[in-house]
């Protein structure tokens, strides 16, 4: 018997369990952007503070370093090399308040899922539409930050383009895994890990020196850091130093990410429909 206006993403469904994806997740996309419509000040928050650390080294602590090696050996200025690093960060924090704070509210305590899942949407709708909002936040972010850094005079190479594509595919990866994280969390006082976690990698992620400046045992355990491979893909194109390690930085990344949308909805699926 045929089946009369089959619903978008046919193919996909027919892999998936039923009830596991109705492609439907750009209807989070939509809920999301009505619901900040009218609180737009909390994004011009998330460029400043990039912001007002880039503007700190470039006026205070840059002109105490000058010069540093880049990702080529040759010498770049210390805002040269810091900058990148910030884009990449700037990308990880927008990416992370979105997919731990808001939706832990939205699973623990409004029971905002709850109610979708009652309707056609799936887990894996969530899952997507949630981490979908998330990059467009933090790319918004990272499209305002990138052109601070143009203002300055800190694109210098074509290949910096490819800074704005690399700050989405950090922002899928750390809002991926964020989301999987929070579904584990109980009470808002357990956020205390999730910064635990992230302070640490924004600090010492080769974000404001090199890796050579770590011992040996130190630079492995930095090197398993996610932002760390966000940082060094970033100083690349900034720089337009391309090489074959920075496969190996995109391969981890785009691994955590399926990682973390695999995660995310089994852990949803777990939760709301047992």
């Amino acid at each position: 018997m045929a089946v009369l206006n089959p619903p978008r993403g046919g193919l996909l469904l027919r892999i998936l369990p039923p009830g596991l994806y109705a492609g439907r997740a750009s209807k989070l996309v939509e809920r999301s952007a009505l619901a900040y419509s009218r609180m737009w000040l909390i994004f011009v928050s998330g460029v400043l503070e990039p912001l007002f650390y880039l503007m700190a080294f470039r006026v205070g602590f840059g002109k105490l370093v000058g010069e540093v090696p880049g990702p080529d050996g040759r010498m770049i200025s210390y805002l040269a090399f810091v900058a990148p690093a910030l884009l990449a960060s700037s990308a990880m924090n927008g990416a992370m308040f979105d997919s731990t704070f808001n939706v832990f509210f939205r699973l623990r305590y409004a029971k905002l899922y709850d109610a979708m899942l009652a309707t056609p949407i799936g887990p894996l709708d969530v899952a997507i539409g949630e981490i979908s909002w998330a990059v467009l936040r933090s790319g918004l972010y990272s499209v305002a930050f990138f052109g601070v850094l143009a203002a300055m005079g800190l694109v210098t190479s074509p290949w910096a383009v490819l800074l704005i594509p690399v700050a989405l595919l950090i922002a899928f990866a750390f809002a991926a895994i964020g989301m999987t994280c929070v579904t584990f969390i109980r009470s808002p006082s357990q956020f205390d890990f999730i910064n635990l976690a992230i302070m640490p990698m924004f600090l010492f992620s080769t974000t404001f020196y090199p890796l050579s400046v770590y011992p040996e045992p130190i630079r492995v355990v930095v090197e398993c850091f996610p932002l760390y491979h966000g940082i060094e893909l970033m100083r690349g194109f900034a720089a337009g130093v391309l090489d074959l390690g920075m496969l190996g930085h995109l391969g981890y990344l785009v691994a955590l990410a399926a990682l973390g949308v695999y995660g995310a909805y089994r852990r949803i699926s777990h939760l709301l429909l047992r």
